[in-house]
């Protein structure tokens, strides 16, 4: 997937986050601006600039909607703070 963008952050995380979204999508940003608010490092993929990550994002989720997060292989569905969180054991 090429279109992805890592952004980083000082943590101790250890599971892998991949966020698939697209530029207009208002729950992207949300979820987004979230992680980044909370430090947890994720790999920010466009599926709409990448075929491939599309399909991908399909998939994982049996859905063409996003945002799709992968949390180490766990998929959640839009922007579900109650389920990332409890994913990423951040507390609030």
């Amino acid at each position: 997937m090429s279109c992805g963008i890592t952004i980083s952050m000082n943590t101790t995380q250890t599971k892998k986050v991949i966020v698939y979204s697209t530029p207009t999508c208002h729950y992207c940003h949300l979820l987004k601006d979230y992680l980044t608010e909370k430090g947890i490092t994720f790999e920010s993929v466009d599926v709409s600039a990448d075929v491939e990550a599309k399909k991908a994002a399909f998939e994982k989720s049996g859905q063409l909607a996003v945002p799709v997060i992968d949390i180490d292989g766990d998929i959640v569905i839009g922007f579900d703070q109650e389920a990332v969180d409890e994913l990423l054991d951040i507390k609030n």
